[in-house]
């Protein structure tokens, strides 16, 4: 049974999550704020966290920041109410795989969680394998000259596209579409954020950026 981990500061909010994802079939974790949260995440295994975007007089963001670099295997949608665009972009642009909003409903979020749960977004066959590195897209780990590093979900899909092209160049419209499922944005660094997340991540990595185009895998 997968666990979900529910962090709302929001009581009501809380216990309805708690009823809805139980009736699905998930195990749910209640936390209502980040050390609840943290301390969750310590003593057992989550598979996904839903975390809000205001919890109490803070926002959610350092939380899902501190969530992104602690525990980068366990993938984050945003639940929330908050209506601003530039303020759920950059929720995205920080690690959250999706953004839900509330009011939600039950069945769209039921779809989405599973999606993720399922590595919906990521290429099919578990392994992936170029320039030296080895992508096991069910573990989301990568192994090469540095080590076995975790990555989120969304960086092992991005990485296991460019590897799926090694040689060609793929230009961000492409994986925008391919990996988060959206149209092009000449606003967002979605791409280039994770790049950077990969570059930091897995040692020498074999990517070239291709100047106002995207990015090309040039490991054989």
């Amino acid at each position: 049974m997968d666990s979900i981990l529910v962090v709302d500061d929001e009581a009501r909010m809380r216990t309805l999550l708690q009823r809805i994802l139980g009736q699905q079939g998930f195990s749910v974790v209640p936390a209502g704020g980040p050390e609840q949260a943290l301390s969750a995440l310590a003593a057992q295994q989550v598979d996904l966290v839903l975390l809000d975007l205001v919890l109490g007089p803070h926002s959610g963001l350092p939380l899902l920041d501190r969530l992104r670099r602690e525990h980068p295997q366990v993938p984050v949608i945003v639940v929330s109410g908050v209506t601003d665009v530039a303020v759920r972009v950059q929720a995205l642009d920080r690690g959250a795989i999706d953004v839900v909003g509330k009011p939600f409903d039950p069945v769209e979020l039921h779809a989405r969680i599973r999606r993720h749960l399922d590595h919906g977004t990521a290429p099919t066959g578990r392994y992936v394998e170029a320039g030296g590195l080895r992508l096991d897209l069910s573990r989301r780990t990568v192994e090469g000259p540095g080590g076995t590093r975790a990555l989120a979900e969304r960086e092992a899909a991005l990485l296991a596209h460019l590897m799926r092209r090694r040689g060609d160049v793929c230009t961000r419209e492409e994986l925008l579409r391919s990996v988060w499922g959206l149209d092009f944005d000449p606003g967002t660094n979605l791409v280039d954020v994770n790049i950077r997340r990969l570059r930091l991540k897995v040692l020498g990595l074999p990517m070239e950026t291709v100047r106002g185009v995207g990015y090309c895998f040039v490991g054989a």
